[in-house]
């Protein structure tokens, strides 16, 4: 049933998403993607993750406003608007507006349902690996941040700075979102991700 709201879904994000290279419709679409996929694993309400996934930046700030904090609640109260003009169920939208609360970093609010950690998982997920580092250097780049600090690249003397360099934002939360993780599938390929992320700041070292 869910999937027939699919094509509106997409329409909507289109039309009223904030895009910038790190948090385009292809971010989206790559959320929707590893929602799907860890839904089917936790056996999970579809029906409340995948309008959760497609809609969640729905609203943004940027990464460098003042309310950023409040990105979520507005995109959440802007995804029940949008709901509830096309009919879709009246008794997801609690859950699926709590998900896109929920799936903020900035919002430090708690998953309280497996479809909430479900679409906070997949978010977190596509900050990871080799997508997690191109995002980091689009954002770091428009920001006008450097890539690393000549001193020392990689925090081992100093406490990591990433409004001063891209390498920071490993250390200051990238590296740590593995630990953060709600179901057990989602950790697994979150610390493979890792790892990759590892293996490149170990190639950047050996080339500066």
């Amino acid at each position: 049933m869910v999937e027939h709201y699919e094509h509106q879904f997409i329409s909507f994000i289109n039309a009223e998403m904030e895009q910038d290279p790190a948090h385009d419709v292809n971010h989206v679409l790559r959320v929707v993607k590893t929602a799907k996929s860890l839904c089917a694993i936790e056996g999970a309400k579809l029906e409340v993750v995948l309008p959760a996934a497609y809609l969640h930046d729905c609203f943004s700030f940027p990464k460098n406003h003042p309310d950023r904090a409040r990105s979520s609640f507005i995109a959440a109260e802007k995804a029940m608007d949008f709901l509830a003009a096309i009919d879709y169920p009246s008794e997801y939208h609690d859950d699926i507006g709590h998900a896109i609360v929920a799936h903020s970093f900035s919002a430090n609010v708690y998953p309280q349902t497996i479809e909430a950690q479900i679409v906070q998982d997949a978010d977190r997920l596509d900050a990871l690996g080799a997508i997690g580092i191109a995002r980091c250097l689009q954002v770091s780049t428009r920001l006008g941040v450097g890539l690393y600090d000549p001193e020392d690249p990689f925090c081992e003397a100093r406490a990591p700075n990433d409004r001063a360099n891209s390498v920071d934002h490993f250390y200051t939360k990238l590296l740590r979102i593995a630990e953060t993780m709600n179901t057990k599938s989602a950790k697994e390929e979150a610390e493979k991700r890792t790892a990759f992320m590892k293996q490149y700041l170990a190639q950047l070292g050996a080339e500066i």
